[in-house]
């Protein structure tokens, strides 16, 4: 599985780095910015990610900006409604309207931190992705 792990925290980037390692080749964004460009440029090398694990507090573009011009770009890339990259928001925020609001934004999932390694794959397999 190709995923991208945007986080601002050094730290939280290497916890889901370590726990993904054994399924997952992974890269690394530290803010909504880097984010958004590294989908642009991997629909443009046709090679898509296939998750994203994605904050939401984060310096510059915040995480619920970032889903919103990821499935932008993807539209414009021609992939429909539920098509694009599974993206599970990964945030300390589990207060009902960010959760809300990231489900109507098309993410794919949601976890609080901190996150545990079972949650996480028991997300991804329901997302098929495993």
């Amino acid at each position: 599985m190709k995923l991208l792990i945007v986080d601002d925290e050094f730290t939280n980037r290497l916890l889901l780095q370590e726990i993904t390692k054994e399924f997952a080749s992974s890269q690394l964004a530290v803010d909504g910015d880097e984010a958004v460009e590294a989908v642009q440029h991997s629909l443009n090398a046709n090679d898509p990610y296939d998750a994203i694990l994605l904050d939401i507090m984060m310096p510059k573009m915040n995480g619920h900006d970032a889903l919103k011009k990821i499935r932008e770009i993807e539209e414009s890339n021609g992939y429909s409604v539920g098509q694009g990259t599974k993206i599970i928001m990964v945030t300390a925020l589990g207060d009902k309207k960010n959760v809300i609001d990231a489900f109507k934004e098309e993410a794919d999932g949601y976890l609080v931190k901190p996150v545990e390694k079972e949650k996480l794959v028991k997300q991804l397999k329901k997302l098929d992705l495993l």
